[in-house]
């Protein structure tokens, strides 16, 4: 492979992550102006808006499904997964938030085992346990009894993107990827729409602003992503999917001042580490 080939790629993942730390950053700006409960709906609704032209110039074929429950059972566990984050993102400063996010890719292997019968290699195995002692590293918790409820709500947050990522590639078999998309926002925009009418309040144009960001953001992350594995392969550039850390340490920084700690990126290299040896693994 071209090396120049692999460079564009590599800076178009960068862009990808930079958008969805991105999205985190809006998130964490909403948290006091917009309950959590309006929070993850127009997130869902403003990424459905940005799927429709998408889908229209697709045709209506791609709408076609006789997988329906599947794609239910990835939307609930995504809005599950989005309401836990969003708190997570509104209580931790945002790199240590997006931090416990990072460990779904390593949880993974370990539903795929079970689900799909997919068998993980030993040295994947030790890579999955480094990502967990980096993320414990990283978040000081010591510093009070809460950052244990929040690690765990953070645990459960990235469990169920894992299996949400585990449904994905069982339905892949049938389901292309705009249509798996476009139903994901769909279901998720009317799921959580429900709670919206008894948890509403007025809210800022700087709210709406973030909102219309996230859409915005979330398409421009998914295209850039999409092409990047199109140029090359995931075990050359799949360890760059772990910068969205470094973009949100910088993002807390400049918008919050939030610190970063010797132990948050000792961590981080750690994890980085640790996506390293992953992305060069097969299963076996």
């Amino acid at each position: 492979m071209p090396v120049s080939r692999l460079y564009l790629a590599a800076a178009l993942l960068l862009l990808a992550e930079a958008c969805f730390a991105g999205i985190g950053a809006l998130v964490k700006l909403t948290s006091d102006s917009a309950s959590q409960v309006q929070v993850v709906f127009f997130r869902n609704f403003f990424a459905l808006l940005v799927m429709l032209p998408w889908i229209y110039l697709q045709g209506a074929q791609i709408l076609k499904t006789k997988r329906w429950y599947l794609h239910l059972s990835r939307a609930s566990t995504g809005i599950i997964s989005m309401y836990c984050f969003f708190y997570i993102i509104s209580q931790l400063p945002l790199a240590q938030a997006m931090l416990v996010l990072l460990l779904s890719p390593f949880v993974v292997p370990i539903i795929a085992r079970f689900w799909l019968n997919e068998r993980p290699s030993k040295l994947t195995l030790f890579a999955i346990l480094l990502g967990f002692i980096g993320v414990f590293i990283a978040i000081p918790l010591n510093e009070g009894p809460g950052n244990w409820l929040m690690l765990a709500i953070g645990l459960l947050s990235a469990v169920l993107v894992a299996v949400t990522k585990t449904t994905i590639r069982y339905m892949s078999d049938t389901e292309p990827a705009a249509r798996i998309v476009f139903y994901f926002s769909l279901l998720t925009a009317i799921i959580s729409f429900i709670p919206v009418p008894f948890d509403w309040h007025p809210l800022p144009a700087i709210a709406w602003w973030a909102f219309a960001g996230m859409g915005l953001l979330a398409a421009a992350g998914q295209m850039a992503m999409t092409r990047a594995y199109a140029l090359a392969p995931a075990s050359d550039i799949g360890m760059w999917t772990y910068s969205s850390v470094i973009f949100a340490g910088l993002f807390g920084y400049l918008f919050w001042q939030e610190p970063v700690t010797m132990a948050w990126f000792a961590g981080v290299l750690i994890i980085f580490y640790a996506g390293y040896v992953t992305s060069r693994q097969r299963l076996i």
